[in-house]
């Protein structure tokens, strides 16, 4: 089902750029103003000026964070201070990082996965996607002819092939070996073995691949494909680099596959609504009662959501020394309030309950269009001082999704509510990119 391929991967020259920690930069969706300008400021070749440019008030048609891309692209390589490699390669990324204060190693392997439309089933995706950030990922493909960051995807070796055909290539030295942000490290070999390629490619050949991370790119890139071929002539085959997209392939398995739970923050509700959610969540949920000063809190929370056969959410501020733990009576009662084309796996959902009936119908609040009124956080006490310091009304704490989990969805052909899964560390960018012209 899925084709894979080698490229010839563009990155940074470490004998002019040699502190990659300066250069590299996380994806777009997760630039701030704030980080934007620090990463600025880290140095002038940092890669954030390609991947999530700066916009100016005097921007115009002509110039632009798009067109400011391109011509930088341009001049770093130029000068050299970005190289192309000359074989044509997959590339291994071993990326080390901690979380809950042990260290962790996520495998993936990079390369140009054949791009195929949604309802092949090839790419199947889990999450939709909103127009605003498609159309700045396909700008800037139009600007830069690049792929930039990779799409984090998932597959499994069910075979067990190969998991150790990549362990024996970590046996030899690094290619590129970058620090990032928050102690993370990264490691990449260059794969050019025409044997190991293509045995790879045959082991991942007959499976789909499910997008984790980079729904809007990958949705981009098939736009750039449509476009581009209605805008050149007829190609002469359909092996064109804008037929394929730039891809971090990571087994289903692999132990350092970390997905956080994106909690919900929401303001902006009304008094009436407000005072009587109480009463409405009644109508659906047994509540209990957490103390929030009580010592292990969290740890309590975790055990009671932990039983993953049963409905079972938490949230924050209609009491304010309390956590209150919303256990579902009857999946019924809720199904018929659910859009009714949704399968029950997508209806028994935590992020579809707290989305489509709590929020929408109680609290009536467009859950994926008003981005004033709802913030994600992916830390529970942060989300609480939040509340207890007014800026926001409302948590709503949602257990993490398995990879297992993303996968059924998108096998029923289902995608889960906006921010329904936050797959951590986001892969970085900078260390390999994807020229197509």
């Amino acid at each position: 089902m899925a084709e894979i391929h080698p490229f010839r991967g563009g990155h940074y020259n470490q004998s002019l750029v040699s502190d990659l920690s300066k250069v590299i930069c996380p994806p777009y969706d997760v630039i701030s103003p704030q980080l934007q300008q620090e990463l600025y400021n880290r140095s002038e070749h940092n890669f954030v000026r390609l991947e999530f440019g700066r916009e100016l008030p005097q921007d115009t048609v002509g110039d632009n964070k798009y067109t400011r891309a391109a011509t930088l692209l341009e001049q770093w390589l130029n000068r050299g201070i970005l190289q192309v490699d000359e074989k044509p390669t997959i590339y291994l990324h071993d990326h080390y990082f901690r979380f809950q204060e042990r260290r962790h190693r996520r495998r993936g392997i990079i390369a140009c996965v054949r791009l195929e439309e949604w309802e092949a089933m090839v790419v199947r995706p889990h999450e939709g996607t909103l127009p605003g950030p498609r159309r700045d990922r396909l700008d800037l493909l139009w600007a830069l002819q690049a792929n930039t960051s990779p799409i984090l995807a998932m597959f499994e070796d069910r075979e067990q092939q190969i998991v150790p055909m990549l362990e024996r290539e970590t046996a030899k030295q690094p290619t590129i070996r970058a620090s990032g942000l928050d102690s993370e490290r990264h490691d990449v070999w260059a794969i050019t073995d025409d044997n190991i390629i293509r045995q790879l490619a045959n082991s991942l050949a007959n499976q789909p691949f499910y997008i984790a991370d980079g729904h809007h790119r990958y949705t981009s890139a098939l736009t750039y494909r449509r476009e581009r071929r209605s805008y050149s002539p007829p190609a002469q085959s359909d092996n064109e680099p804008y037929d394929f997209a730039m891809m971090t392939l990571v087994d289903l398995a692999d132990p350092g596959l970390v997905i956080l739970a994106p909690h919900r923050l929401v303001r902006g509700i009304s008094r009436p609504l407000l005072d009587g959610l109480m009463s409405k969540l009644a109508a659906f949920f047994e509540i209990d009662r957490l103390s929030l000063t009580k010592p292990g809190v969290w740890h309590q929370l975790d055990e009671l959501l932990v039983k993953t056969d049963e409905v079972w959410l938490a949230c924050f501020g209609p009491e304010k020394d309390n956590i209150l733990v919303l256990h579902m009576r009857d999946t019924a009662d809720i199904s018929v309030m659910m859009p009714s084309f949704h399968t029950e796996l997508f209806q028994r959902l935590d992020v579809s309950i707290v989305d489509h009936i709590i929020l929408e119908k109680l609290l009536e609040i467009d859950a994926a269009g008003d981005e004033t009124k709802i913030h994600y956080s992916h830390d529970r006490q942060n989300a609480v001082n939040r509340v207890l310091d007014q800026e926001y009304q409302l948590a709503f704490f949602l257990r993490p999704v398995k990879p297992q989990l993303v996968r059924a969805i998108a096998d029923v052909g289902e995608t889960m509510p906006h921010k329904s899964t936050y797959f951590y560390p986001k892969t970085p960018v900078g260390l390999v990119f994807y020229p197509l012209a």
